[in-house]
């Protein structure tokens, strides 16, 4: 049997035949795997560039204070980098394993610093030691609470937890790290710290403290967003943006949408996997949450790069559908990433099969968002085959039936329906004949006469197109074309009914 290994004294006696287990050996805890700051089991050892080891959390709480422990020899250690310590970490996990002992858990930041507080105090007042130890016991137990026999490499205790014990030099199972995994404290990762811990709070109160407080620093300063947009602060993030609770959803979508605000945040937020989460928020979230739900994907979608990558997530399907919802700020907002994401033709062509093209002329006819809907139909026009979809749809007939209307809200909502006809009438003979049973050279005319510069030099083009005769025109029946045409349009339509 080995010595390492734990055993029962087991008892029989002669009476009953009845077992008793009287007495389980207790192991000693090596020193070198104790914190000399906490005086318990590390969880997660690092190497701080003096060559001591403590737990992370001890060590940043000393940075965060200002304090500096006496080692030993009179000195103080030197927390300026500090070095995940793999090699001593795997050493204690599996000790524990090989002890039947509980692995130990990381000590949090806000209890490590009422420690290190508890530690100053000490020094300042050497009379109030036994109050440091009261702390420790109340913050940081050993795994399973197991009793530990003193011996030359035990611990001493007091109330059944281990005292700090003097500061150690670098023990020999400390592994040897890159460059890489070096970490240099500073204020910022401090403050990522203590939003961390708060975040992955069990306490509900906790985690809505740190997002209302984050969401507040984001809002207005352009330097908290960009080094508080980590991986680790967004996978934070993204537990809390699915939250049951209506005040965490909603200030960690808001928190979101500041990060959002910064274009070198742009990419990595997509990168990050936190999109689908957003898009299901968007889908059925609170009201509010929708709003900033719309206005991250809006933002996200301003990069280029996270154009393709947002369709593909499925966020078309829920931003046509928020186009529709009772919150102007949603409605807006999924319009205008409606907008951006339509520049790329994966997305118009998703849209198109979505039925968008049928949806947004819709709209322009019953005058609603009109502005920013024909933005989004000047992309489709601009392409093949959003040109082909609106052309089916009745988008000539529409587009100058709102220019005869001449109801815009601004000349630009004005500009930007000539500019979605200016599109379609690169659609050839259809477009013609659309335009000519539809009446837009009269319409055009008195565009051409009283529009904006932009809007004038555009009708213009449009009864360029119109007047200029191809050979190929005289022999058009135009009346069995627009039939034909609107025959495609009923079995598109009744195709997409029966799907």
């Amino acid at each position: 049997m080995g010595s390492g290994k734990q055993r029962w004294k087991i008892y029989f006696h002669k009476s009953p035949s009845t077992l008793f287990l009287l007495k389980k050996q207790s192991p000693s805890i090596p020193n070198e795997f104790l914190c000399p700051i906490a005086g318990t089991l590390m969880a997660d050892p690092v190497i701080v560039s003096s060559g001591h080891t403590f737990e992370r959390n001890c060590v940043r709480a000393c940075v965060s204070l200002s304090f500096k422990p006496k080692l030993a020899d009179g000195s103080s250690p030197n927390f300026s980098t500090i070095i995940p310590n793999l090699a001593l970490k795997s050493t204690i996990f599996n000790w524990c394993h090989t002890h039947l002992i509980d692995p130990p858990k990381p000590i949090d930041f806000y209890s490590a610093e009422k420690m290190v507080s508890a530690l100053i105090h000490t020094s300042q007042n050497p009379s109030t030691k036994s109050q440091v130890e009261d702390v420790k016991s109340e913050l940081t137990r050993t795994p399973s609470q197991v009793s530990i026999t003193s011996s030359e490499e035990s611990v001493t205790l007091r109330n059944g937890f281990p005292t700090p014990l003097p500061l150690k030099t670098r023990p020999s199972c400390c592994s040897s790290s890159s460059s890489s995994d070096m970490e240099t404290l500073n204020p910022n990762s401090l403050e990522e710290e203590e939003f961390l811990t708060k975040m992955t709070s069990y306490e509900v109160s906790e985690q809505k403290e740190s997002l209302i407080s984050l969401r507040k620093l984001t809002r207005t300063q352009e330097e908290t967003r960009l080094h508080l947009c980590t991986p680790r602060l967004l996978s934070a993030l993204k537990s809390l943006i699915t939250s049951r609770y209506s005040s965490l959803q909603v200030n960690a979508v808001a928190v979101l949408v500041n990060l959002s605000l910064e274009n070198q945040n742009k990419v990595k937020i997509v990168r990050s996997g936190i999109v689908p989460p957003v898009i299901d928020v968007l889908r059925g979230g609170f009201p509010e949450s929708q709003d900033h739900a719309a206005g991250a994907l809006f933002s996200l979608s301003l990069d280029d790069q996270n154009k393709t990558a947002i369709g593909v997530l499925g966020a078309l399907p829920p931003l046509l559908h928020a186009l529709r919802s009772d919150s102007e700020r949603t409605r807006h907002d999924s319009a205008l990433a409606l907008y951006h994401l339509s520049l790329v033709q994966s997305n118009r062509v998703k849209m198109i099969k979505l039925g968008a093209v049928q949806i947004l002329l819709g709209m322009v006819k019953s005058g609603h968002m009109t502005g920013r809907i024909l933005l989004v139909l000047c992309n489709f026009a601009a392409s093949v085959e959003g040109r082909t979809a609106m052309l089916d749809g009745g988008g000539v007939d529409c587009l100058v039936s709102k220019l005869s209307q001449d109801e815009f809200d601004s000349e630009s909502t004005r500009e930007s329906c000539v500019a979605a006809l200016y599109g379609l009438s690169y659609g050839g003979l259809r477009f013609k004949g659309l335009a000519k049973e539809a009446g837009a050279e009269e319409v055009l005319k008195k565009v051409e006469e009283s529009g904006n510069k932009r809007a004038r030099e555009k009708a213009g083009r449009i009864l360029e197109v119109l007047r200029v005769k191809d050979p190929e025109e005289e022999e058009i029946d135009w009346e069995e074309l627009l039939s034909e045409d609107n025959h495609s349009v009923n079995s598109q339509n009744l195709a997409r009914a029966e799907f």
